[in-house]
């Protein structure tokens, strides 16, 4: 029976056994994600469509249209990651698949890496796709530096909205969890500005849209294109680095004490 357990445990503990289980449990995710259409077609055509609405159809090759990449780009980022992590977590978590996953022999943290990784490259796919349309349909016209760090800045900002959904799938029921994503995804997005400048908005929600972790990737992102306010980025990264940390570790917490 000893050497059962040893066997079953030796592939998860060996270096090259391990980064296997890994790179398996994040491709069938991301597989599994992809085809469930209630995710992976709003996730990924959502922010699409609405660039080809407000972003070309109505300011083709203006100044608006560089803006929207920008906000269009962590829009699409944030739903990415909160979806991917909120919804799912609830969802596994109250089927058992959570601790199901503990008795299995697999590396620690291949669950949330995989999460974690699947979100990313939702994110990456969503950024490519808009930065394909403004480059051909709203001729957007950034340097390839630009391009690249753009890319680079929106799908980096996922993680502080990983670890918050993270921490709504430890709270919510599987039923529940949507609609709490919902009900701070879509707010969220439009207090930090990034479906109209804040300027556009009443002085008391603009005032407010800092406390949002949204308003300062978004700030970030317009830094790239030379349209934010003018804040310093270090301010952003603290705010969003706390975020991450933050959420992470009670997300964690609550996690461990429902065992």
């Amino acid at each position: 029976m000893d050497t059962i357990v040893d066997a079953s445990a030796a592939p998860a503990a060996h270096p090259r056994f391990a980064l296997r289980s890994y790179l398996l449990e994040a491709k069938y995710e991301f597989l599994g994600l992809m085809r469930t259409p209630m995710f992976a077609l709003p996730t990924l055509l959502f922010p699409v469509m609405f660039y080809l609405l407000f972003g070309v159809a109505m300011n083709r090759g203006g100044g608006a249209s560089q803006y929207l990449l920008a906000t269009y780009g962590v829009f699409g980022v944030m739903g990415a990651a909160l979806f991917g992590f909120g919804v799912t977590v609830a969802m596994d978590r109250e089927r058992g698949l959570l601790a199901l996953k503990r008795a299995l022999p697999v590396p620690p943290g291949a669950y949330l890496l995989a999460k974690m990784a699947t979100a990313l490259l939702f994110s990456a796919l969503v950024c490519l796709l808009l930065a394909t349309i403004a480059a051909t349909l709203a001729r957007v016209a950034l340097s390839p530096s630009q391009w690249l760090l753009l890319w680079a800045v929106h799908v980096a900002g996922a993680l502080p909205f990983c670890a918050l959904g993270l921490y709504i799938g430890s709270l919510a029921g599987g039923s529940a969890a949507p609609v709490v994503v919902n009900l701070l995804y879509l707010p969220m997005s439009f207090l930090s500005g990034l479906w109209l400048p804040l300027s556009a908005l009443p002085d008391a929600l603009a005032r407010l849209a800092p406390a949002w972790p949204s308003y300062h990737h978004g700030q970030l992102a317009l830094k790239v294109v030379d349209m934010d306010a003018g804040q310093p980025v270090a301010m952003h990264v603290g705010v969003l680095a706390a975020v991450t940390l933050g959420f992470f570790v009670l997300a964690r917490a609550r996690l461990a004490r429902r065992g």
